[in-house]
């Protein structure tokens, strides 16, 4: 049975076959203890509630920033751990052979809710100085048709609250919506769609009554978008192609005769944040298809690569700026938009902040999306000569080509077919976000320092097929590859100081008023001063760390959490450049540290 027939034939279970899907598992104690709702307003004031992590990047800024102080410079060298728990999601499906943990735990007033790398949810009791399963909610993801087109990696990033449901995706595209009380599945509804490539691994942001959904799978070929779920409907509200379609403004800027647009790419599988004062959406749109070959998609290839900010009423997009156009690198600027207000030039500005795959960091005012500053966060740059100071643009940028020419030397195209670029196609920064210390005034970078060997393919209109990679030709990667954390003052736009680490950054960061937190895939996860950059403490989790710290108080002690387990891409595809991770093996743990 094909997996189109399948779905028509009941594959996606009705609500009242999955209502029982809530594992009991370890029900104990304050297992019946009513949950808080999570309310618009606490939404909106997450940062008041210091002790929780009401939302995926904490608040609404994404400057994953936490104000707690227990644990700082002095004491930070008494912290040790309090508890671990073992988690599942570690089996591969597809393409994968093992699953991985990327997630942040989301905690409020004194319970976590967590997933794994297959979007089970696990509830958490944090009460006592220890944790205490509540419950599994397993969604019974279909492993092998997800797994094959999941680009890149089975992995989930982490679940959402609203009123009195936990709200999570699936790999194989679903929204699922869980009550917290029980774990007992309320409702779920398939949002994207892997029969043409799509799959769904970060986690959704709520705004008002909605969950905002991105999607991966641009190098499948797909037409990215941005989608809502009205959770009280429970109907979709608006979707948003990032890809704009015959008539719609930016279609132009795709200026072949094959339609090259519908398959233009542009994912956005990274968790966007949200204004509620100028009540404007903030999101990344990654690399264009086909990757890399250009020639394909001659144009500037809107919005592929792109900042956008949108009205989370309707989903229309208010402006846009593009960092790399036509696009020849895979140069994803799908990253975590973080938002703050800094003086800047003599006068406060609202500024949103990117650290851009092509090794720039970027700074633009938030209202209208004009370019205010970029600056390279790796230690070496060979696509561009530079950012042009007015524009935001590369310099080498000319709008009336359809094709573009970056440095001739390292531009991949038919003609230039196979070359040396930096940084690398993952990026000078992947997925991992970064934070920020809005005391220091410095945002923290987690930085693979890379260059790659690329190859370009003749992509013909016959090449794509749903469920295949459409790529263009990819990375023939043989260079070492490590990494950095990298500070900068944005109110100069200046670096200020880079940790380097001996593998690439494949977690993410936490900022707290004297310490930033960042973890390895070797294993450790470590402290480092927040003015400084001196590494002040460490510990060896002996397992890879491919996902981001947090942080949180119960019972009025600060703990540390993260979770680890290395997936995703980089032990499939890049270990050649890494040595020594090859001998981390798989593992799904949660670490809590306290003092």
């Amino acid at each position: 049975m094909s997996k189109v027939s399948k779905a028509k034939a009941g594959f996606w279970p009705a609500v009242s076959a999955i209502a029982g899907v809530g594992l009991m598992a370890g029900a104990i104690g304050s297992a019946a203890v009513a949950s808080d709702e999570t309310t618009e307003k606490r939404l909106v004031n997450a940062t008041q509630e210091t002790s929780n992590w009401l939302h995926h990047h904490r608040d609404y800024t994404a400057q994953r920033y936490s104000p707690l102080n227990q644990i700082n410079r002095s004491t930070v060298k008494g912290l040790h751990v309090a508890w671990t728990m073992a988690l599942g999601g570690i089996e591969g499906g597809g393409i994968w052979s093992h699953g991985g943990l990327e997630g942040t735990p989301i905690v409020e007033n004194g319970f976590m809710y967590v997933t794994d790398g297959w979007g089970s949810v696990y509830k958490i009791d944090l009460h006592g100085g220890n944790g205490k399963l509540v419950w599994k909610m397993d969604p019974r993801t279909d492993h092998d048709w997800a797994g094959a087109v999941a680009c890149c990696g089975v992995n989930n990033r982490g679940a959402a609250l609203w009123e009195n449901l936990v709200i999570s995706h699936t790999l194989d595209g679903r929204l699922v919506a869980t009550n917290k009380d029980d774990g007992k599945v309320a409702w779920e509804r398939k949002v994207a769609d892997p029969d043409k490539g799509e799959v769904i691994t970060g986690a959704p942001l709520i705004v008002k009554n909605m969950a905002i959904t991105g999607v991966a799978g641009a190098e499948y070929g797909i037409r990215g978008w941005i989608a809502a779920t009205d959770l009280k409907s429970q109907k979709e509200a608006w979707r948003t192609f990032t890809i704009p379609g015959t008539g719609e403004p930016g279609n132009e800027t795709w200026k072949d005769d094959r339609d090259s647009w519908k398959t233009g790419g542009g994912s956005t599988w990274v968790t966007g944040s949200y204004d509620p004062q100028a009540n404007l959406l903030y999101w990344g749109v990654g690399n264009p298809g086909p990757d890399f070959d250009t020639e394909y998609r001659p144009g500037d290839n809107l919005y592929t690569d792109s900042t956008l900010a949108l009205d989370p009423d309707s989903g229309t997009i208010k402006w846009h700026f593009q960092h790399t156009p036509n696009d020849p690198f895979d140069y994803d600027s799908v990253a975590e938009r973080v938002l703050v207000d800094v003086p800047f030039k003599g006068s406060q500005r609202k500024i949103v902040l990117e650290a851009d795959r092509n090794g720039f960091g970027y700074a633009l005012d938030r209202t209208d999306g004009s370019f205010l500053w970029a600056t390279p966060f790796v230690k070496k740059v060979t696509w561009t000569r530079g950012i042009n100071p007015e524009t935001g643009k590369p310099i080498e940028y000319d709008p009336a080509k359809s094709v573009q020419t970056y440095d001739p030397q390292v531009t991949l195209n038919r003609k230039n077919s196979h070359v040396t670029v930096c940084p690398g196609h993952n990026g000078g920064k992947n997925w991992p976000p970064t934070a920020y210390n809005p005391d220091l005034k410095t945002w923290y970078i987690p930085v693979i320092e890379s260059c790659d060997e690329l190859d370009n393919k003749e992509t013909k209109p016959s090449d794509w097929k749903a469920r295949e990679f459409f790529t263009g030709g990819g990375p023939v990667v043989k260079l070492a590859i490590t990494g950095s954390v990298t500070a900068i003052d944005i109110t100069t736009g200046k670096v200020t100081g880079k940790h380097e680490t001996t593998y690439p950054m494949l977690g993410g960061l936490l900022a707290t008023p004297e310490l930033v937190f960042a973890g390895q895939p070797s294993g450790e996860l470590y402290a480092l001063d927040a003015k400084t950059l001196n590494k002040v403490w460490e510990f060896n989790t002996g397992a890879g760390i491919n996902a981001p710290p947090m942080t949180f108080s119960v019972d009025g002690k600060q703990y540390i959490a993260i979770l680890v387990g290395l997936g995703g891409a980089w032990d499939k595809w890049n270990l050649d450049s890494t040595k020594g991770l090859e001998k981390i093996a798989p593992g799904s743990m949660l670490y809590v540290f306290g003092l």
